[in-house]
């Protein structure tokens, strides 16, 4: 598999990480769009929302809860906004799904 996310979870890859677990990976935007911008991926590799079983209910669950935690850690106090893009019209661009953390500037909507 060429997945450019899975690369980074196993390490071929480097990615400035600011959190890993069992389950996900979470690390800064390497284009970012607000000044907090991470994503939170789960190591098992997921193509799209679409691909999403009931079996991994319980990962997105991880995936979010995390997103939240490190959001205030990075000072997102006034707010944040969570964002899982799905296929070409959502706006995906890499098919690993990923949750986008953005935060620490006044967020628009819609987004455009």
């Amino acid at each position: 598999m060429d997945c450019l996310f899975c690369k980074i979870v196993e390490g071929k890859i480097p990615a400035k990480k600011l959190y890993e677990d069992e389950q996900v990976v979470a690390f800064h935007d390497i284009n970012p769009q607000a000044p907090v911008h991470f994503l939170v991926i789960p190591k098992k590799h997921i193509a799209t929302l679409q691909d999403v079983t009931e079996a991994d209910r319980a990962l997105l669950g991880h995936m979010l809860f995390i997103g939240q935690q490190l959001a205030v850690e990075q000072g997102c106090n006034q707010g944040f906004r969570t964002v899982f893009n799905c296929n070409e019209h959502g706006g995906q661009t890499v098919y690993h799904i990923h949750l986008h953390v953005l935060g620490k500037r006044q967020l628009s909507w819609p987004p455009g």
